[in-house]
């Protein structure tokens, strides 16, 4: 009897042991996970964060930091609520896919079997095409600029519809991307005829209650909402006047109604998380295939794959493949199908852009994960050696991996996030790259060209638009810049 009891607290003690171990592995992961994201706040000056991480079905970690007002210094809490801005169209990518599993809608059909009253250009146009911004619309946002149209946000709407239906198409239906959110108010008005209901109930009815959202909301700046952030950006002009340095201001966002499928919507990391759980687990979408059907690339006439799916952008990889939405340059949220992991990351800062380290997030969970997204890889291996050995370490990376491989979008999306926050140097590094890369894309010379043009060297600027021109010449923005330049 006492041998067997000895035996048995001999095992209690090894499982303690190991109990405890697994607790402190867990721990040392969490502290060295903060550790990355205090530091990601610090270099990109961010005020206050949220993230949640969802593995296998459940929230395993749910953290906020910093300061979500900074005028009365209010931390930020798990109840805070952010902006989520474009965030916004991957919910109306679900809500579509919901009438579509219903027999409402039919993706593939033309708008004008739906909606009255088109343009006979916009007529073809299929559901798809407006979901994966290949429609070729012209952007209404366009018109939203008082000092040019007369018109503002607010402008009535009839009036607004009215006008850009009489703007010429930016492009043929199919040829090319566009951001463009034309497409999501067409689709709200898709929503809010064949639910039955105005579209912003029919979120609330069939997406936030169901995923016990209680704190999301459509709303903007001049809506007054409780636990609500402050959101804010870095300025260099005021006034028409240059600063001697950046200043943190107030940033301000107002999003009439017939926007709000586009970026309406403010959430927390929790409520997101709970959402991503509920999409995966069928309680959204009935089937599978819906949501296989949701996270698959559209395609351009000649049959390439867009970068869009359907309200969500795709990362297609050799592993570890994600689907991911942005919103704001402040707040995203990456789901890895296969990996059954989510990230979700809010800020309170204009430019933050954490989909740049969520991936990085993601390797604290997955190691694998970082290493198989091309600009996550070079992103790490050139914060260690430097942005003047871009080719260089590109080159390492492709002999480690010949499946290396970024694609030129990517490249120029992130180029783009960097010169927006003043990286100068470091986006010229990548956008060069990309010429080196795609030497027959006349869109790489004339992003080259913009970047060295704001880097402050005109006659390589210059170079840049007359190959980017010769490669393409109906590029007429191209065109323009050379013009003004040459003078």
């Amino acid at each position: 009897m006492e041998n067997h009891s000895k035996k048995y607290v001999k095992t209690a003690l090894i499982l303690f042991l190991l109990m405890t171990g697994a607790i402190f592995r867990l721990s040392a992961q969490e502290k060295q996970l903060e550790s990355f994201l205090k530091q990601e706040m610090k270099e990109r000056r961010i005020p206050g964060l949220q993230v949640a991480v969802v593995s296998k079905g459940k929230i395993v970690l749910l953290k906020s930091y910093g300061i979500g007002n900074l005028q009365d210094s209010i931390p930020v809490k798990n109840q805070s609520i952010f902006a989520i801005n474009s965030c916004t169209k991957a919910f109306t990518g679900v809500a579509i896919m919901q009438l579509a599993e219903e027999g409402k809608i039919d993706l593939n059909a033309p708008i004008s079997h739906y909606l009255d009253s088109l343009p006979v250009n916009w007529q073809p146009i299929k559901i798809k095409q407006l979901l994966t911004h290949v429609s070729g619309l012209p952007n209404l946002l366009n018109l939203l600029n008082p000092a040019t149209n007369g018109l503002t946000g607010f402008a009535n709407e009839e009036a607004l519809w009215a006008k850009v239906k009489t703007m010429p198409m930016e492009s043929k239906t199919g040829e090319q991307f566009s951001y463009n959110q034309t497409n999501y108010a067409l689709l709200g008005k898709l929503i809010d005829k064949f639910s039955g209901q105005p579209f912003d109930a029919f979120f609330r009815e069939r997406q936030f209650n169901v995923a016990k959202m209680k704190r999301t909301v459509f709303a903007d700046s001049r809506d007054v909402i409780p636990h609500m952030t402050q959101t804010y950006k870095y300025v260099s002009f005021i006034d028409g006047q240059r600063l001697k340095e950046d200043k943190l201001i107030n940033n301000y966002a107002e999003f009439p109604l017939f926007r709000r499928t586009a970026s309406g919507l403010n959430s927390t990391a929790e409520d997101l998380a709970n959402w991503i759980i509920a999409l995966q687990k069928g309680a959204l979408l009935k089937t599978r295939d819906a949501i296989n059907t949701l996270w698959t690339t559209g395609s351009y006439n000649n049959g390439k794959a867009t970068q869009w799916a359907l309200g969500w952008m795709a990362k297609p990889r050799q592993k570890h493949r994600a689907v991911i939405a942005t919103g704001g340059g402040r707040s995203a949220f990456f789901v890895y199908p296969d990996d059954d992991l989510a990230i979700v990351v809010l800020t309170n800062l204009a430019g933050a852009y954490p989909e740049d380290f969520i991936d990085e997030i993601a390797g604290f969970y997955h190691p694998e994960i970082p290493a198989y997204d091309p600009i996550s890889a070079l992103r790490m291996k050139l914060k260690g050696q430097g942005f003047e050995n871009t080719l260089l370490a590109y080159n390492e990376l492709k002999k480690k991996n010949t499946s290396f491989n970024p694609s030129e979008a990517d490249l120029n999306d992130w180029a783009y996030r960097m010169l927006s926050n003043k990286q100068m140097r470091e986006a010229v590094e990548i956008f060069k790259l990309i010429t080196l890369l795609y030497p027959d894309s006349w869109n790489a010379y004339d992003s080259y060209g913009e970047a060295l043009l704001k880097y402050g060297n005109k006659q390589e600027a210059i170079q840049m638009y007359r190959k980017s021109v010769e490669l393409n010449p109906n590029n007429n923005g191209g065109k323009k810049v050379l013009e003004r330049l040459l003078k």
